[in-house]
């Protein structure tokens, strides 16, 4: 057992202490997830490649995963999120809709402002 003194001398935290809070989050409709980080990555990926099937090879997953995650985030928010250019001589092309660059945005923005909530509370806290 520790005297007063003794307990007194003991940290309660350590600024290099290499504890560290994170969290995820993700968007849901009806209880079931519609967008989060690795749809927000597929879609970055097609933004950056112009190409589906290029995002998926880019994730590691098959282009008919990619294309069933795209086609089920836009029917669950109801807009579409992917332009697509069929292919042929020279391979098709898809782009982004206005709709998922503020999508995008506005999931940046509040990814932001809840890691900021999180991290200012597990400092409050002492960890």
């Amino acid at each position: 057992m520790l005297t007063q003194n003794e307990e007194q001398a003991v940290p309660t935290s350590r600024p290099e202490s290499r504890l560290q809070v994170r969290s995820k989050i993700w968007l849901e409709i009806d209880g079931e997830p519609v967008f989060g980080q690795g749809r927000e990555r597929l879609l970055r990926l097609v933004k950056a490649t112009g190409s589906i099937n290029a995002a998926a090879k880019e994730m590691g997953i098959p282009y008919r995963k990619a294309w069933t995650y795209i086609d089920a985030m836009e029917k669950r928010l109801g807009f579409a999120l992917v332009t697509r250019l069929k292919g042929g001589a020279g391979g098709g092309a898809s782009s982004l809709t206005p709709e998922a660059l503020a999508l995008l945005h506005k999931f940046d923005l509040l990814q932001a402002g809840f890691n900021e909530q999180v991290n200012g509370k597990f400092l409050e806290l002492g960890f």
